[in-house]
């Protein structure tokens, strides 16, 4: 008997799950898929990429003011390790219990007259397989039609409290920066999901932005600041509307809270200082050797005390 018939006997004569094993299950899945056209995807990720939770809250602020509602998800099996980004279990009506699964959410903020339709996809960053999660991210953007992918993130940086917010970017749209005039980011080193977002997706015919804002090595735990300062970008280059009355009572919040931080540390009031001189000279960030040596004498100091 030919040997391809025979194979072709035992594939068939294999179980049904059998068969299908080998074949992954789809990475996403819709709700719906409405009918947008030249949208512009927004994208941020909890974790490395987000110092503050900038990059994150940024998002939802835009996704409550803006009514975006929900159309797919990324699922989480193959991207993520259940160790490090953790299922929550929950009570639910009748004393049920039910798991949430982490996952990356797509929601849609369908636009008002003479505006675009926007994409938002939120989510922690993924610990496992980042080529097939970007390959997923740009299957949710072809979708749904989108031209402009732009991803938002946050760092840790030499910058003090009180000064403007300093925000730069990387786009592989020509010219795109200097009509926003946003500064360019001219950062080499490790990088996250969204670093390597912004190279694969324009690759696969998908123009990305990258817009990154900077928040004090001292910074509380939240940044509404930086998240004011991202949502002020994403206007920009969305051109739609957002009101951010509260965003920025939380900023001015936010700013007074480490006013009383730096006030009721004399070992952070000195770093600061000696912050603030420095960007009187060298402009509004220092150069990483000049982190490097304030924090060893910032700790020096603090260990003396």
């Amino acid at each position: 008997m030919d040997e391809r018939r025979i194979a072709g006997q035992r594939r068939r004569s294999l179980p049904l799950a059998w068969r299908r094993a080998d074949r992954r299950p789809a990475a996403v899945r819709y709700l719906r898929r409405p009918a947008l056209d030249r949208s512009i995807v927004l994208a941020a990720f909890e974790g490395w990429n987000d110092a503050g939770e900038a990059a994150s809250s940024a998002l939802g602020y835009l996704a409550r003011s803006w009514g975006a509602s929900a159309v797919a998800e990324i699922d989480a099996e193959e991207f993520f390790d259940f160790t490090e980004v953790r299922p929550e279990v929950a009570i639910v009506d009748g004393g049920a219990r039910e798991i949430a699964w982490p996952s990356t959410s797509v929601s849609v903020a369908l636009s008002p007259p003479g505006e675009r339709d926007v994409v938002l996809v939120r989510g922690h960053e993924p610990q496992l397989h980042w080529r097939g999660y970007c390959a997923a991210v740009a299957e949710v953007a072809k979708a749904l039609n989108a031209e402009h992918v732009v991803t938002l993130g946050a760092y840790l940086s030499e910058v003090t409290h009180g000064r403007p917010v300093p925000v730069n970017a990387v786009s592989s749209h020509r010219g795109l920066l200097d009509r926003l005039d946003i500064a360019p980011s001219h950062y080499e080193g490790p990088t996250g999901i969204v670093g390597v977002l912004g190279l694969a997706l324009p690759g696969a015919g998908i123009p990305t932005t990258s817009v990154w804002a900077s928040v004090p090595c001292y910074s509380l735990p939240v940044s509404a600041k930086a998240t004011l300062a991202l949502v002020r970008v994403v206007t920009r280059i969305t051109g739609r509307t957002v009101d951010t009355t509260e965003l920025e009572e939380q900023a001015a919040e936010y700013e007074r809270h480490m006013d009383e931080l730096v006030r009721e540390d004399e070992g952070v009031a000195a770093y600061v200082a000696r912050l603030e001189e420095m960007q009187e000279v060298v402009g509004s960030e220092l150069s990483a050797e000049g982190l490097a040596e304030e924090i060893e004498r910032f700790l020096r100091n603090k260990r003396r005390s």
